[in-house]
């Protein structure tokens, strides 16, 4: 039996100016570098491509102070309105990030995980159950937590992010919560 495809709801309004996120990619790896980083690499461009401010873009090693250390600079920083992490969600030893960064949520988005392991089942199957994808809020600043290969980067940007990143997105997106993050 095939699986079904997956085909959310919702619409762009092309008649619409989209309104730039200032975005930040955070690489979280052992070995890469910057000119290995081909998985940060993907993103960032598909980050400017889609009408986004590509914020800053850094790269870590599988520690956890280290990557508190650049996301909660980041969050300080107030010219970031959203991060994406790559890598560093597996189930080894080294993958740290969800451990790094779940603490530091004020609240989980825990429909991102849902939702990023449906379509990443369309690519590869079972084992997407290796992934421990997450999102949340830190400070009003969006965290977004995908693997670190480039598929995954390309189906969690491509197939669930960018559209709630886009401000003409319907029937509703993040971009319009943005203001209200920090409400009490």
């Amino acid at each position: 039996m095939n699986a079904p495809t997956l085909s959310p709801g919702g619409r762009i309004d092309e008649k619409q100016p989209i309104v730039p996120v200032r975005i930040a990619v955070l690489t979280i790896s052992d070995t890469r570098d910057e000119e290995s980083d081909t998985s940060g690499h993907v993103l960032a461009e598909r980050v400017t491509s889609a009408g986004h401010e590509l914020a800053d873009k850094a790269i870590v090693k599988d520690d956890v102070d280290q990557i508190r250390l650049q996301v909660k600079a980041w969050v300080a920083s107030g010219t970031v309105d959203a991060i994406i992490t790559t890598g560093g969600t597996g189930i080894t030893g080294r993958d740290v990030t969800p451990e790094a960064v779940e603490p530091l949520f004020d609240k989980k988005l825990d429909g991102f995980s849902v939702v990023f392991h449906m379509v990443s089942y369309q690519s590869v199957g079972l084992s997407t159950l290796q992934s421990r994808a997450t999102a949340g809020l830190v400070g009003g600043v969006f965290v977004f937590c995908l693997p670190g290969s480039n598929g995954a980067v390309k189906d969690g940007w491509d197939k669930v992010i960018s559209a709630q990143l886009d401000s003409r997105h319907g029937p509703c997106n993040m971009v319009e919560l943005m203001p209200r993050l920090l409400e009490k």
